[in-house]
């Protein structure tokens, strides 16, 4: 089977699009949005709506493979690709991706993914965006050439034995919607609440006491309405605030970690991004030393980081320079899926933690063919997607994942 041609439709991404540099400025928010101008290029808005641009490769026995190019909601920041508008790239579509596509066999997805991973517009690398959506397309038309499902392609062409489990979940949801969690607590999402803590003053409070009342109250909460026995992971993405309150001091970072450990008790506890640095050197450096002053004071808090580390390049640094207990391997910021799925097999190779993740801007398509990338290679944890509600995201992965187990059993 082989490629006849592609078609594109501009579409809405899960979530939306904000500036992260300008809402670290203390800009008073005013609902979703937020008084005072974006600073980042590419933003018109500090909140704006997000869009992708959705790939439809014409399949020579009629069938249609689909992929979706986005990016994540903050664009831009610690190193990623500017905000991805799909109008501006129909041009590279045309240009590039149509004749490179055009009369391609499928039959194997792995060669042909990673050769056109390095195609180029303008002297430049595609955006992360397009290769995202491009990789995934690729997969969809391989399995449906081979009469598979994504995981079994994927398992194949890279040696790897497909999971017979579900994989736990980690939920994003809004901290400030009770119901919402009370749901993911009734639905026993593996790890719980993600939540967002953005802004010093009104995340964690200047003395840090708001991020630590949350964790106890999240505590009491599960212990209250939760099912016996039911212990999920607490999950707090802090997106470098804590550094900030602390002025990077790494004795007084794990020293507040504790304290929020304490508050959460029983419960196990990650903390994503408590330090968001100037420079990769400078994030590996402090999230170094940050993770060896918790073990020696035996902190149980584990370290996931996010940003700086951005690609399949970015994640063999920090793991080798055993620099976090987990990566989020955030797929869109790392192109074509032969790079999540390469990151994943690394961090299993060296025995370090990761996420499969993405973003909240990811759509229903892009979160079942990322579903099978985890099927195949085995992260820790999925990130939950599309959007922020938990429901779709429960949903749409664990349905997936449920029904590829079925099939992989014949």
């Amino acid at each position: 089977m082989h490629i006849t041609g592609i078609a594109t439709a501009i579409g809405l991404n899960g979530f939306a699009h904000k500036d992260l540099a300008a809402i670290k400025r203390g800009y008073q928010p005013d609902g979703f949005f937020y008084k005072g101008p974006a600073v980042s290029p590419g933003f018109s808005e500090v909140s704006q709506a997000g869009h992708v641009l959705c790939l439809m490769l014409r399949l020579s026995d009629g069938l249609v493979a689909q992929g979706d190019c986005l990016d994540v909601i903050f664009a831009g920041a610690a190193g990623r690709d500017p905000v991805f508008v799909p109008q501006e790239h129909l041009p590279a579509v045309e240009a590039v991706l149509a004749p490179a596509l055009t009369g391609q066999s499928v039959t194997s997805f792995r060669s042909l993914a990673e050769r056109l991973d390095t195609l180029t517009w303008n002297g430049q690398p595609l955006h992360t965006a397009l290769r995202y959506g491009l990789s995934q397309a690729l997969l969809h038309a391989t399995a449906l050439a081979k009469r598979q499902t994504m995981a079994q392609v994927i398992a194949q062409e890279y040696g790897v034995a497909c999971g017979q489990a579900m994989l736990p979940i980690l939920v994003s949801i809004p901290k400030t919607d009770p119901l919402v969690l009370d749901r993911m607590i009734m639905k026993q999402a593996e790890l719980l609440p993600h939540a967002s803590f953005t802004v010093v003053e009104a995340d964690l409070g200047l003395r840090g006491e708001k991020l630590i009342a949350y964790a106890r109250e999240l505590a009491v909460r599960i212990g209250q309405v939760g099912a016996p026995g039911y212990r999920p992971r607490i999950h707090l993405d802090t997106y470098g605030t804590i550094g900030e309150l602390f002025a990077k001091d790494v004795s007084a970072i794990a020293t507040y970690l504790g304290a929020v450990q304490a508050a959460a008790q029983p419960f196990e506890i990650l903390v994503e991004s408590p330090i968001i640095a100037v420079s990769m050197d400078e994030q590996i450096a402090l999230y170094g030393a940050l993770r060896q002053e918790l073990a020696r004071r035996g902190i149980g808090v584990k370290l996931i980081v996010d940003e700086w580390c951005n690609t399949l390049a970015d994640i063999r640094r920090f793991g080798a320079a055993g620099a976090a207990d987990f990566v989020q391997i955030k797929a869109p910021d790392l192109g074509g899926l032969t790079n999540t799925i390469e990151a994943i097999l690394y961090c299993r190779e060296i025995g370090l933690g990761s996420c499969l993740g993405g973003t909240a801007n990811d759509t229903d398509q892009a979160s079942r063919i990322t579903t099978h990338v985890g099927l195949a290679c085995g992260p820790d944890f999925l990130l939950g997607k599309p959007g922020l509600g938990g429901d779709a995201a429960l949903m749409i992965m664990r349905n997936e994942m449920a029904r590829s187990l079925v099939l992989h059993q014949g």
